[in-house]
Parts: C-alpha cells; structure tokens; sequence
C-alpha cells in the first residue's frame, strides 16, 4: 500500500476524525501488531499540533491469556493508577482515538461468563468517569488490517494480499483514497446534514419498521431529540467525526417506547465472538425475547448487561445502496457493518442528539427518556425491502424508507 495514502489516511483520522487542534494531548489505543500505522498517526497528530501524543497498547492474546488463568476476582480488579488515568482523562479531555484490528472471532470458545462477570464490576467503577466525559471531548474509531482480519474477509488469499486487499476497501469506503480527503469529507458531512434537516423538519414523533424478513416494529422517538449526524460537537462547541467510515443519521429513541420484532439483518461481532440469524423482540420498550441460531448466550449477556442494556439507545438511518453495502463484503466489524444499512443499539442513549444538550444534567436526561447503561451495542436490520415510516405529532404518515433507501 503507497504510503502517501496512508499518510492521508492518518491526517484524516487526526483532523477530521478527532479534530486534532493546537496544544491539545491525544490518546491512541491500538493493537501491538498495527506498530507502523501508529506512528503515521502519531506523526499526523503532532503535525495539527498535539502537544503531547500517548499511546495504549491492547493484545487479544493476552485478552484471551487473562481470561483463561485469571479468576473473576483478578479480571474485575481496577487498580489505582487506572482510576488515576481516568481522572487525569477527565480533567484533561484528550482527543481519544480507537484503532480497530482485531480477529472477528479472536475470543472464540474463550471463557466469555468470566470476562462477562468482570466486565460488570469494573464497569461499576469506571463509568462514572466516561459520565464524566460524555459529550466534553472528541474521539474517533477507525479501522487498520490485520493479518487476522484480513484472513476473515478472503480466507482464499495469501496473508499479504488478503491485507492489501482489506486496505483498499478500508480506503475507499472510508472516502481516503482520493486526491484531497479532508474535503471529500467536508462535503460529505454537508450531505448528510441536510438529510437530517428534512427529517428534523418534519417533527416526528415515532418509527414504524417493516421488512419481508420478520421485522415489524414501531419506536417513539423523544420530543426534545433530533436527527443529527456522523459530524458531531462538543458542549463547547469543538466539532469532529467520531466514526470513519460513516454513513448514518441518527437520533436517540425514548425509553420504554417500542414495541414489535426486528431481525438482524447481518451478523454481530461482539466481545471476539460472532453472533448470527438472531432476532429481539420488545414489550414496553424492552427486550423480553431473543433468539440466535449462532451465539445466542452472547447476545442475553448483552441484554442482561445491565438494566439499561435491554433498551434502545440509538436508531440510525442508512440506505441499503450504501457504499460499503456496495462493495459486497461483510466487514465482520461493526465499524463499517452499521454504516451499511440501518440499524438500532441497546444501551446507552446519546445525549447529544438533544437540542441545546449543552443545558441539561444527566437526570434532566434521563427525564425526557435518554437510556442509561454502561454498553451501547449496534446491530443492523437494513434490509433492500426495509420500509419506515414516520409518524409526525400531528398524527400524519410519512414515508422515510422505501425498498431500503431514502424516500425523502
């Protein structure tokens, strides 16, 4: 791969994606195999004026090690100079940015009830400092190959073409392998801003969902939420792109508002393991049945995570045409698998698509029905048959979706 499209790569990451700006300190958390990226990334970061560029090394191998010799008692435990790293995050607010790499099934018939376990009571820690952070800092997910990943996608093709390949895709569905990516994005943001103005425009107050696949749900939305998009802001206003790729429009649904079935439409990769052909149905707003014919203990850990978990958080909007639906490959990563079709999250809400979200506490929040949890977990249902139609306050009917793209 030429490494002037990497470096481009990288500098879209830095100052589109966190919005790397003068004197500001950034955080880099990223798999040991993907050493070189780092670097460019690093490299771009200062050269938008990081003052000071810290890197966090991640292993699934030693993820997988932990979980087989550690008790739930070692796994859970947070020590002090973590609880200090957060604050000092806290404090701090660095630009955050999440480098995915890793083996779609690199946990696969590891100890998950251990890791599950763990992952509850250090979440009972640990959240109230991402609550802390929530909506005050900027932060970006983007996507490197692995040699692992690359296997998943083309397991015809030998280790280094099986990369290549992957970079190629990774690049162009992200909108990096023209000339100029940082505009190719500007306009991109534009576009998507203005699908959110006509949505917002139209006052909605409700969701309804069909496909031939089983899908037949309806969601109420929250009065004071609106659509907004992959560009999003700060409480101070400092703008940045959270997901690279992204595709989606979005707003948050109001807790204990949905009722109906939805079935996934592609597969789910969650905690290094793959769950297929599975279906959630709601009552009240929760999920009360789920169903898969792959992993289905996996996906009740996701909905007994907490009592949040069991809830909707988000409900995005992606045309089925899309151009990572249009490349024909399932990324196996949920990073570029939502910004393929539309999906939903359980979990936690985002605050942000309130209006004016800068005013208002947590438990203002949580008044006007934003979810809490300390997981927020997406899945696709975007089908080519998906039809949504929105339900103003007024009580019309508007078409959203038609034969899974755009109807407005």
């Amino acid at each position: 791969m030429k490494k002037s499209l990497l470096k481009n790569y990288a500098k879209l990451i830095a100052r589109i994606g966190g919005s790397v700006e003068e004197g500001g300190e950034v955080f880099i958390f990223a798999e040991t195999g993907i050493a070189d990226f780092v670097a460019l990334l690093a490299e771009e970061c200062y050269a938008a004026g990081a003052s000071n560029v810290f890197v966090e090394w991640r292993s699934g191998a030693m993820r997988k090690l932990a979980r087989r010799f550690e008790t739930v008692k070692s796994l859970s435990f947070v020590p002090s100079w973590e609880e200090s790293r957060m604050s000092y995050r806290c404090e701090k607010l660095p630009v955050c940015i999440s480098l995915l790499s890793e083996a779609p099934e690199e946990m696969k018939d590891s100890e998950r009830e251990k890791e599950r376990m763990a992952q509850q009571a250090r979440s009972a820690i640990l959240k109230p400092y991402q609550d802390k952070m929530t909506n005050r800092y900027q932060w970006c997910v983007a996507g490197v190959p692995s040699a692992e990943w690359a296997k998943k996608i083309f397991p015809e093709d030998r280790a280094g073409r099986g990369v290549e390949k992957l970079w190629e895709l990774i690049l162009k569905v992200s909108r990096a392998d023209g000339k100029d990516p940082l505009t190719d994005w500007m306009w991109h943001n534009r576009n998507l801003r203005e699908k959110c103005d006509k949505l917002n425009a139209l006052d909605l107050a409700s969701l309804e969902y069909r496909s031939s696949n089983g899908t037949d749900f309806c969601v109420g939305l929250i009065g004071e939420a609106q659509f907004i998009s992959g560009r999003k802001s700060t409480t101070d206003g400092k703008h940045f792109n959270p997901n690279i790729p992204t595709e989606e429009v979005f707003t948050t649904p109001e807790r204990g508002v949905a009722e109906g079935v939805v079935y996934a439409s592609k597969p789910l990769v969650y905690g290094g393991e793959i769950i297929e052909d599975f279906y959630l149905r709601f009552e009240g707003g929760k999920v009360v049945e789920v169903h898969a014919e792959k992993n289905e203990e996996v996906l009740k850990n996701i909905v007994g995570f907490d009592e949040g978990a069991a809830y909707l958080g988000e409900c995005a909007l992606v045309p089925f045409d899309s151009p990572i639906n249009q490349s024909g490959v399932l990324f196996y990563n949920t990073l570029y698998d939502e910004n393929a079709c539309c999906h939903l999250a359980l979990g936690r809400g985002y605050s942000n698509t309130i209006k004016d979200f800068g005013k208002y506490t947590s438990q203002d929040f949580a008044k006007m029905g934003v979810n809490d949890s300390a997981i927020h977990v997406d899945f696709m249902i975007g089908t080519e048959d998906l039809e949504i139609t929105g339900i103003t306050k007024s009580g019309q009917r508007v078409k959203i979706f038609e034969k899974g793209g755009w109807a407005i």
